[in-house]
């Protein structure tokens, strides 16, 4: 498997030879790096050739993918975001970071769905964290070399265009089905609901959750048109009864939880995908997964990239790996 984590020497190198590059890394990390065609995000959590990891002094290193003939960066907020598939290329893909929690980061989930071209073209890519627990005011970042900008709320992207007889194929991984029981719905569109309505009745969720036993390591599950799609649990709040997740629900959609899984861990590494490392242009996988599973120290089969706090499959999605892969345009 080829490298992927790098020291700051290294990077700054190939920063200054001119490479296009999508970095990873502590915030302290980014900021002493030089101008030049990159964009970043921070988290300090990786998987890596060698297994999961944590660190504060390498970077995870992605270059633009075999088969590409340029790029273009940009920067958006909330108020353009929607204008992300309609700037991309015809034929090409396009990498996305958003900082968590940031009003962008909501607008995005909340909306990309109406966007102009909504998945017509391919998008992937993650929301930047910080390091679980030590320092509650630490604030997820995005970067963009070409200023050395360090951005709070934002969107970094890197329009990459394809030459003509290459394709990028957009891949997740989900190890999540709906269970046979309740069907939950919401009264409004959000990343919080203190109410759920439960086979047809009104409930307070954060009562429903304690009285069904409800193992909050496990997502709501919606299927949309036959794809899964998650919403994770993030926190319960005892003293208002406010449940928080991961990525919105939606008013009008059905949700049922998570079938229990017994061994997570091995069910996760049985799904982890089978193409060769060299095949995988980006990856990147859920901080939960990499929590749950407990990967640091193991690998997800060839899969390298940020574990991240969401992962971007053409709109938001939790609990998942997703990868990228350039093919032949005739395979």
């Amino acid at each position: 498997m080829r490298k992927v984590m790098h020291t700051v020497e290294e990077t700054s190198l190939r920063i200054r030879n001119g490479e296009r590059l999508m970095l990873a890394a502590d915030s302290r990390v980014l900021a002493s790096l030089p101008r030049g065609h990159w964009i970043a995000g921070t988290i300090p959590y990786f998987m890596t050739e060698d297994g999961g990891r944590f660190s504060r002094d390498l970077i995870l290193v992605n270059e633009l993918p075999s088969g590409s003939v340029g790029c273009e960066i940009k920067i958006y907020d909330s108020t353009d975001i929607g204008r992300i598939y309609a700037d991309a290329p015809e034929n090409g893909i396009t990498v996305v970071v958003l900082p968590a929690s940031s009003p962008t980061h909501f607008e995005f989930a909340l909306n990309v769905t109406k966007c102009e071209a909504f998945a017509t073209r391919p998008l992937i890519g993650w929301v930047s964290g910080t390091e679980i627990g030590p320092d509650p005011h630490e604030k997820p970042l995005i970067y963009c070399g070409e200023n050395r900008k360090a951005i709070e709320d934002g969107a970094v992207v890197m329009h990459i265009s394809l030459a003509a007889d290459k394709r990028a194929d957009i891949n997740i991984v989900n190890i999540f089905r709906q269970d046979q029981g309740d069907t939950l719905m919401f009264l409004e569109d959000g990343f919080s609901a203190s109410s759920v309505i439960v086979n047809g009745k009104i409930r307070d969720l954060a009562d429903y959750i304690a009285q069904r036993g409800v193992d909050t390591r496990f997502p709501l599950v919606a299927d949309y048109f036959g794809s899964m799609i998650n919403i994770s649990f993030k926190s319960i709040d005892t003293m208002t009864g406010d449940v928080s997740f991961y990525a919105p629900v939606f008013r009008g959609v059905e949700y049922k939880l998570a079938e229990p899984i017994e061994d997570y861990a091995s069910l996760f590494a049985e799904n982890t995908p089978e193409e060769p490392a060299e095949n995988i242009f980006f990856s990147c996988n859920c901080i939960l997964n990499y929590l749950y599973s407990k990967l640091e120290g193991r690998r997800a089969g060839a899969i390298t990239g940020p574990v991240t706090f969401g992962e971007i499959a053409y709109q938001l999605l939790n609990q998942t790996l997703v990868y990228a892969v350039i093919r032949d345009e005739k395979s």
